[in-house]
């Protein structure tokens, strides 16, 4: 059998070609990508403040207990991912990407919610799903928003 003719060996062969051209100096120089237009601002700023709230929460000082410091360093990444697909909502267009940021919303409500119960946590009070894109930018990291009290 001729193994180049083999379509496994030839998908193999050009994925190492493509992988050998990726490291090439000449790939390497290309053009930088564009700078974002001046619409996009908004969404990267807001992007970019989820991200960095989102890497100080995970920065978790080891108590012992790995239950309680996992999850002290998975709901502030699945805030982040909340986070971040609340700025699809107030700035992105397409249809499936805002349904999707909104199921995100719920499903990483939901399995923060999973985490606090399995290590004994209290829930904190509840509050409308925040798809509305009208509301504003989720509070710095560590705070509560005006419309939640604590009791």
């Amino acid at each position: 059998m001729d193994c180049v003719r083999h379509p496994f060996v030839r998908r193999l062969a050009v994925a190492a070609t493509l992988a050998a051209g990726a490291a090439s100096p000449v790939v390497a120089q290309a053009a930088p990508p564009p700078a974002p237009r001046a619409a996009e601002a908004p969404f990267l700023a807001e992007n970019d403040a989820a991200m960095t709230r989102m890497m100080a929460g995970m920065a978790v000082h080891p108590t012992g207990d790995v239950d309680r410091d996992f999850v002290a360093m998975m709901v502030p990444h699945h805030q982040g991912a909340i986070d971040m697909a609340l700025a699809v909502l107030r700035h992105g267009h397409n249809e499936t990407l805002r349904r999707l940021a909104q199921e995100i919303i719920v499903t990483q409500q939901q399995e923060i919610a999973a985490m606090r119960l399995a290590v004994g946590e209290p829930l904190p009070p509840s509050i409308p799903s925040p798809t509305d894109p009208r509301q504003p930018p989720p509070p710095a990291h560590g705070t509560m928003p005006s419309n939640m009290k604590m009791q």
